[in-house]
This record gives C-alpha cells, sequence and structure tokens, in this order.
C-alpha cells in the first residue's frame, strides 16, 4: 500500500482566501478544504478526510497550522490521537514541533495532553468550591418547577380522577416532580402553601 500525502485547509468564512494555506502545503495527492468557523461543530471536509486515510498506510496529513485543524487542544488531542491509531501522522507546517511524525512532536503532545487534562481539573475543582459556596450561603438550591397554584391545580386533577401521568404532562413536568409535589418531598417539603 502506496503513502498518500493529504492536505486539509480550513478558512472561517466563504470570503477568505485558501490560496497561503495551499500553497504552504504543498503538492498533495489529495487536498479537503472546510469553509466553516471554528466553533461550527461542521466540519463536512474533515469528516471526508477522516473516513479518507487508511489504516496502517502510513499517510501523511498536512495542514499550515494548528488552528485550521482544531477548535481546542481537547479537539486537537483528540483528532491526533485518532490518526495516529490509525498509523497516519500528522505533520502542521507552521509548527513543526507538534508533528506526529517525530519525537519531539510526540513529546510536545504528551505534554500537551497534560496540559490540557490539569486545565480541566481546575476547572472542576473551582465548579465544585463555587457550588460549595454558593450552597453555603444558601444560593445554590434549585427553587421548585411548580408553584403553589399549579399544585393545587395538581391534586384537584388527581381527585377528580385524571391520571397523574397526563396531569404531569399538562402541567409540563415528569411523573417524579409531581409525585414529589403531591406528597409534600423533596424541596416541596418547605412548600407552607401545600396541603399534606
Amino acid at each position: 500500500m502506496n503513502m498518500a500525502v493529504i492536505g486539509y485547509a480550513r478558512v472561517n468564512s466563504v470570503d477568505q482566501n485558501l490560496d497561503r494555506q495551499i500553497e504552504a502545503i504543498g503538492e498533495v495527492d489529495r487536498l479537503f478544504v472546510d469553509k466553516s468557523s471554528g466553533k461550527d461543530a461542521q466540519r463536512p471536509q474533515l469528516d471526508a478526510l477522516r473516513a479518507y486515510v487508511r489504516e496502517g498506510s502510513n499517510d501523511v496529513v498536512k495542514v499550515k497550522n494548528v488552528d485550521r485543524f482544531a477548535r481546542s487542544t481537547q479537539d486537537l488531542l483528540t483528532l491526533l490521537q485518532e490518526f495516529t491509531a490509525k498509523g497516519v501522522s500528522v505533520e502542521f507546517i507552521d509548527t513543526p514541533a507538534l508533528s506526529t511524525s517525530t519525537s519531539s512532536g510526540k513529546f510536545m503532545l504528551t505534554v500537551l495532553a497534560a496540559v490540557a487534562k490539569f486545565e480541566r481539573e481546575l476547572i472542576r475543582e473551582r465548579q465544585r468550591e463555587g457550588i460549595a459556596l454558593a450552597k453555603a450561603h444558601g444560593k445554590y438550591a434549585r427553587g421548585p418547577k411548580l408553584s403553589p397554584k399549579q399544585i393545587q391545580e395538581a391534586h384537584r386533577l388527581v381527585d377528580e380522577g385524571v391520571p397523574k401521568t397526563r396531569v404531569a404532562a399538562r402541567l409540563g413536568v415528569s411523573r417524579w416532580t409531581l409525585a414529589d409535589a403531591l406528597a409534600n418531598r423533596g424541596i416541596y417539603s418547605q412548600n407552607p402553601y401545600l396541603r399534606n
């Protein structure tokens, strides 16, 4: 199986020019081009490229810059892991230190993965701290989905024989939320306007 050299380029809009990227990538066997924003999850040509590369073929994907290839560090790591697992190397023209075809590139990507993991853990830790602080100040509790008036209406409908599933649907809540409200459980146990 012959190795293929494949190019990938992306611009943020149809108005942007691809010439610089295509020139930097150079001669390739096949070129895939997306015209969409980096935040846009729809990158049909990148998906086509992912399907096109052959497992165990030693194909090489050439991209001008990392930001043309991935939307985030996590996206970059996921894509590179996918290509590497297939035996496909990815070369970045402007940042060769991140190319998967070199030992230093593999090392840099390992460091990048560790930094991304550390960053995610920091975000989760800050989120937990923020939630704990908000709870300590009584600002985190979720309010009830049903108002006292809606709960009275629910009691009336159930007393009239309307099935609870239908009552819940009419009020736009789950059967479990309705059951909690009718039984004064959970967040509904604190409501002085509810009947027992």
